[in-house]
């Protein structure tokens, strides 16, 4: 008995085709996690990491490509640089264009944002989502979260497709090509159809997990979204105008 409750188990944390019902029937999806004692959020966390494995492998190549091609701009008055200066310089520009600069750093960036994120903001919304009276756990936290998140797998598959079929980085993703810098500017880096997928997603995830009317639910998951996208925004223009 034990062991077939495991296996039952196991198939259940990778419960593959449930991402392709997230997407198209998202109440039938969540339904089933109103009464799981399990996290089921290994599924899309997996194919999440895929994702972005895939796009940081894309992005570098296409950073490779775009070096190799092209020659390195020299700053201005070169001429009057001494050779261990010039040496120096070069050596920099070398290792920018390397394989820990390209793949390693992008990926782990990529990855600890991706876990650590998740985390985190489950554990937010289960906090919020207890004091608006939800009654889920932090294990449903974090399944809703994780499932909430199967559209940036589009995403990231539409944008390795970009960047594959145009040989071009992604310089301003989101809405982002509208407004130059500042704040706005990052604000809509992370503004687009997917993230609005999500929000809604979540409100409907945590209205049925957590047994939330929709209006609150949906205002909760909005409030918090907002504060953690205006929190990224805001440090994200305070560096570049520190850069």
């Amino acid at each position: 008995m034990t062991e077939s409750t495991s296996q039952t188990q196991t198939v259940r944390r990778f419960d593959f085709p449930r991402i392709l019902t997230i997407l198209i029937r998202p109440s039938e999806a969540f339904s089933p996690m109103t009464s799981d004692r399990h996290g089921t959020w290994l599924t899309p966390l997996f194919a999440l990491t895929l994702s972005s494995i895939l796009v940081v492998l894309v992005g570098g190549y296409i950073k490779t490509q775009a070096a190799l091609g092209g020659a390195v701009e020299l700053p201005p008055d070169w001429e009057f640089w001494t050779p261990e200066m010039q040496q120096s310089f070069m050596d920099a520009q070398q290792t920018a264009q390397g394989p820990v600069v390209n793949y390693v750093l992008p990926l782990l960036g990529a990855l600890v944002t991706l876990w650590l994120g998740w985390a985190v903001f489950s554990g937010i919304m289960r906090l919020v989502s207890t004091l608006l009276g939800g009654r889920g756990s932090m294990q449903s936290a974090l399944n809703v979260v994780g499932w909430a998140s199967v559209p940036f797998i589009i995403r990231d598959g539409l944008r390795a497709l970009f960047m594959l079929t145009t040989s071009r980085e992604i310089v301003n993703p989101g809405l982002s090509g509208f407004v130059e810098s500042g704040f706005l500017s990052h604000f809509l880096t992370r503004t687009d159809l997917f993230f609005i997928w999500n929000i809604f997603l979540l409100g409907l995830g945590f209205s049925i997990v957590d047994g939330l009317p929709k209006g609150k639910s949906f205002v909760g998951v909005l409030v918090v979204v907002l504060l953690l996208v205006i929190i990224q925004s805001g440090i994200g223009a305070a560096i570049s105008s520190l850069g």
